[in-house]
């Protein structure tokens, strides 16, 4: 299992409803990417880490490693605004207002991580997706989307094994060594994965498979004070953005 989906499962909010915490963290998404990026975003971003390590309990170290590789996808985007192809100066010169287009567009899309990562880290896929059927998604698309996850995690624990077994035999002492092993991973790990499909399907068509997947799902009822609350906070970040953005524009 993955740490971010561990973590789901851990979570003080893993009993809620996922339309409680879809208004909270995407709801927080969509702020990120539609308000002013100062003092929108920054806000947003605030209120995004106080709710993920306040009321979510989610531990702090475990929120970084999550939160690091978006965060570098954002940096990485953000990086190219700095500068500017051609012109007068040079072939490659400081743009114009990059250093600030940069900020605002990495205050953007590192809160809108965070808000996604907020209904990631409470939210795990196995309450998810079950219920998409009753949001009107197709319950093939579900179905698949059940294997799949279900498939990737054996999938992993596969070349764990695999690559445990190939460093008890020495495999990873020399670069030679660890090229051959890394070709013997994905080889095995290929085989694997069809022997394990091709189980599967003979597994579902000796219970009868008819071409639904029927899963038992939690019962959770969405909260009306929960989801109120959100939408203050919501509300509150928003005018509070607004607020601040005027009284600065107006000096």
């Amino acid at each position: 299992m993955l740490p971010i989906d561990a973590a789901a499962h851990s979570s003080r909010w893993r009993h809620r409803h996922p339309v409680d915490k879809a208004v909270l963290g995407l709801g927080l998404t969509v702020l990120a990417i539609s308000l002013p990026p100062w003092p929108g975003a920054a806000l947003v971003l605030l209120t995004a880490l106080a709710v993920l390590l306040g009321p979510a309990g989610v531990p702090g170290r475990r929120l970084w490693r999550a939160y690091r590789v978006p965060l570098g996808f954002c940096v990485t985007g953000a990086l190219p605004l700095l500068v500017q192809v051609g012109g007068p100066g040079g072939f490659v010169t400081l743009a114009e207002g990059g250093p600030v287009r940069a900020g605002e567009l990495l205050l953007r899309t590192s809160a809108a991580s965070l808000g996604v990562l907020l209904f990631a880290f409470t939210t795990p896929m196995s309450d998810l997706l079950p219920r998409l059927v009753k949001a009107g998604v197709p319950a093939p698309v579900v179905d698949v989307a059940l294997v799949t996850y279900r498939m990737s995690f054996l999938l992993l624990d596969s070349v764990r094994r695999i690559r445990e077994a190939q460093a008890a035999r020495l495999g990873h002492t020399t670069r030679a060594a660890t090229w051959r092993s890394l070709a013997g991973l994905g080889a095995t790990a290929f085989v694997r994965a069809f022997d394990r499909a091709a189980r599967l399907q003979t597994g579902l068509a000796g219970r009868g498979y008819d071409g639904t997947l029927r899963v038992l799902v939690p019962e959770a009822r969405i909260s009306a004070r929960f989801t109120v609350a959100a939408v203050a906070l919501l509300t509150a970040v928003a005018t509070l953005t607004f607020v601040l953005d005027s009284s600065w524009k107006g000096r």
